[in-house]
């Protein structure tokens, strides 16, 4: 399986373009800090909640192996990755 993102470091970028059934639901092995770089429209959702917007310099800390996804936005999305 291809990935729905390029790795450019610790800085993740996802296609406008992407297909949404490519963004599926997955855990991490580790917990991670996620900041939003660029990107309008995306949504990020845990497991059993409803989805939110990601906005430009939002810090979202995900637990290892917590149930989540990314939505597909308007623009490319362009994350920086920090794992804890």
């Amino acid at each position: 399986m291809v990935n729905p993102y390029e790795d450019e470091g610790n800085t993740r970028v996802f296609s406008k373009d992407v297909l949404s059934e490519e963004l599926v639901w997955h855990r991490d092995k580790k917990d991670r800090t996620v900041t939003i770089l660029e990107g309008d429209g995306w949504q990020f959702q845990r497991d059993n909640e409803l989805p939110f917007h990601l906005n430009v310099g939002d810090e979202i800390t995900i637990e290892a192996l917590e149930y989540h996804r990314i939505i597909k936005g308007k623009t490319d999305l362009k994350i920086e990755i920090k794992e804890t």
